[in-house]
């Protein structure tokens, strides 16, 4: 077995970018085609593709922020201006916002924490696979992915949950690192050499 350098690289400096920094160009529809090819190859116990995507682009993110803007209004009244801004920009802050829905459900084997686990590890790819296309990512979540009253807004059907938004362009911003966690604070070893 030889060791891929190439990609134990990227994953030594692999690093979200905030949606706010991001821009066009954003991928086409082949490339995002192309993208969630990837994705979707994650672990999956008992075959069942315990999720899904929702691909927002164009002008329909601005549909779907003004909407959420009138909730978040509704909810508080006295949002701020800046807090409206910010509601009503978040499906534009990147060219492209894919949710990963998990439809996970009692199954009589496949436990449904290993299915939420399986939509975790989709959104994951879905970072990874967007970097290999050359685009910047972030996995989101916002109070509106826990809000089932936004749900038929964002094309989420009843008894499903939203693992993550993933937002995907480009940027002008450098991709600074941010702190890890210390392995001497993670890391449990049990067994072996000394």
């Amino acid at each position: 077995m030889k060791n891929d350098i190439r990609l134990a690289e990227y994953l030594a400096t692999r690093r979200s970018v905030p949606a706010f920094q991001m821009c066009e160009p954003g991928p086409s529809r082949e490339e995002i085609e192309a993208i969630l090819t990837l994705a979707v190859r994650v672990p999956d116990h008992g075959k069942l593709a315990p999720w899904r995507f929702i691909v927002y682009r164009g002008a329909e993110r601005a549909r779907i922020g003004d909407a959420l803007l009138a909730m978040a209004m509704e909810k508080n009244p006295d949002l701020s201006g800046e807090m409206q801004a910010v509601e009503k920009t978040r499906f534009t802050r990147a060219p492209v916002v894919i949710a990963v829905v998990s439809r996970a459900a009692p199954h009589q084997k496949i436990p449904e924490w290993e299915q939420l686990m399986s939509a975790g590890a989709v959104c994951l790819n879905l970072l990874m696979a967007a970097n290999a296309h050359g685009y910047v990512s972030n996995w989101l979540t916002e109070w509106f992915a826990y809000d089932e009253g936004a749900y038929p807004l964002l094309g989420v059907a009843p008894g499903e949950k939203v693992a993550g938004f993933i937002h995907i362009g480009s940027t002008t911003f450098p991709v600074t690192e941010r702190p890890r966690p210390s392995l001497t604070d993670v890391v449990t070893w049990v067994g072996g050499d000394e």
